[in-house]
Formats: C-alpha cells, structure tokens, sequence
C-alpha cells in the first residue's frame, strides 16, 4: 500500500502527449500541473507559443487546468499572466494542501482530475495523498543540481519498468488498459 503512494499511475514522454483525446478516454475534467521542468525548463519565464497551444486545446476541449508549484509567487505568478488559470504557489509539495485547493476550485469529483509533474517524492507524493491519479512526465532537463541528482537516483525504483506513453501509442494503451478494443 505504502509503496503504491509512490507509483505514478501512468507515465507520459512530455505534456503534450496528453491530449484532450487522452484526458477524454481517462474521463479527465481537470488538470493540476506542475510548472518547472514537466512544463516548462526553469529558467523559462513565459509559456512559449507551444505551451500557450496546448493549454488552448484544452481549454476548448473544457478541461479546467490548475498549477501547483512548491516555487515561489513571482515565478509562478509570471508564467500563468498570459493563461489565466488558478494556482498555489509555495505549495509545500508532497503536501497535499495546493491539490486539494485545486480539486476544491474545479469543484470535480477526485475520480475526474489527475495531476501531472516530473517527481515521485513530490508530485505524485502530493497528488496520491490528495485522492486523485499521477501521470509523470519526463523532465525536460535531464542535467539538474547535485540535490535532484540525489533525488532521481532515489526515484528509480518507482520509474523503472513504467510504460511510457508516447504520442504513437498513447491512445491504443489507454484503449487497452480500459478493456476497449483499439478501432
């Protein structure tokens, strides 16, 4: 039990592998996500024209997006300007205090909102503790400081052997895990 607080329930190459198709077939209304490096690299201050694309095709397809980031207001406040979306910054992560002020803002059932981040000790830990399903994505800066070298180290056994969803298969994979026959 313990050690499924830890294993993120499906793992995703990048965000953007996350389609609305995607969150549609999982029954999906909402997303938390995290902000530095399962979206957008740190130093990065702005949503490219690539991230404002995706949250749009979101947005269109209905499902309400929230961030939760353990970074501070400025940072946080700065790269939603343009977005618009609630957010809790300073989050505390692995608490699960910004989740479920997401979950509260959405006003969905846990069953209909996941979480997405790049780390076990914090995103899942965060997300698993609020009620709601983990997608992990890859981080986008495999080079990080000695300190997430550490913690990515500790994180392998909880990642190691995930199906990585790609935008190839994602779909047929979701398919399969529900019981439905790939069309």
């Amino acid at each position: 039990m313990l050690f499924g607080f830890f294993r993120p329930d499906m793992a995703f190459c990048d965000v953007y592998t996350i389609t609305p198709e995607a969150l549609s077939e999982l029954g999906v209304k909402g997303v938390v996500f995290d902000i530095d490096n399962t979206i957008a690299p740190y130093e990065i201050e702005r949503p490219t024209d690539e991230m404002n694309g995706y949250f749009a095709s979101l947005r269109d397809a209905g499902i309400k997006m929230a961030f939760v980031s353990n970074n501070k207001g400025p940072r946080v406040a700065t790269f939603n300007e343009g977005l618009g979306l609630y957010y809790v910054c300073k989050a505390g992560k692995p608490s699960p205090k910004g989740v479920r002020k997401c979950i509260e803002h959405f006003g969905l059932d846990k069953s209909e909102v996941i979480a997405v981040g790049d780390q076990i000790f914090t995103d899942c830990l965060a997300a698993h503790r609020a009620g709601i399903k983990f997608a992990i994505v890859k981080p986008i800066q495999p080079v990080e400081s000695l300190f997430f070298k550490i913690k990515r180290f500790f994180e392998r056994p909880f990642v190691k052997k995930l199906d990585w969803l790609n935008p190839k298969n994602v779909m047929a994979k979701l398919r399969k895990s529900k019981g439905k026959k790939d069309e």
